[in-house]
């Protein structure tokens, strides 16, 4: 996708999941998942970790009799947007890269991203995953892109790889 760049490091950031009742192998196709990324040259994974907890929050509608207040199973990812933003300024700091390519939608980096491109002079490029365009970040980014759908397929790993601990089978839920 940038044809004129050479990729020195990736960073992934993420969470290690559990499995919930509404999705029992949710953690092992993480692992299979994670198994494949560290097959990749330059690449290292970061975790921040996962906070669940039990939240009280109205219903959009309002039915006319019966509870009006539901309890939802909220899942938090904590850390992952914090870590990619220490890192992004640390890169950057130690010169490691000249041209930083973040792949987020998280607003919470606009600040992260001005900081280098401000303070320290280097290019931040963002390409965005989701439908929904992120203002902040394309004000912020030194350019910011849809992260398009052919590329991404073309991307992907294929469907059996090996590891050093064996095959690594794409699971059929993915």
């Amino acid at each position: 996708m940038l044809p004129s760049h050479s990729i020195g490091r990736i960073r992934y950031f993420t969470a290690l999941v559990a499995n919930r009742p509404d999705d029992p192998t949710q953690a092992q196709r993480q692992q299979a998942y994670l198994r494949a990324l560290a097959t990749v040259p330059n690449l290292t994974i970061h975790y921040g970790h996962l906070l669940a907890k039990t939240k009280r929050r109205p219903l959009a509608r309002q039915p006319q009799s019966g509870p009006r207040i539901v309890e939802i199973l909220d899942t938090e990812e904590k850390g992952s947007d914090v870590n990619l933003a220490s890192y992004l300024l640390l890169d950057g700091f130690e010169d490691d890269y000249e041209l930083a390519v973040v792949i987020s939608n998280d607003s919470d980096l606009m600040l992260p991203i001005n900081m280098v491109k401000d303070r320290l002079g280097k290019q931040v490029g963002v390409f965005d995953p989701s439908r929904r365009r992120s203002f902040e970040l394309h004000g912020a980014a030194s350019w910011y892109r849809p992260l398009r759908q052919g590329p991404l397929g073309a991307s992907q790993f294929p469907h059996t790889l090996t590891d050093a601990q064996g095959p690594v089978s794409k699971p059929s839920s993915w």
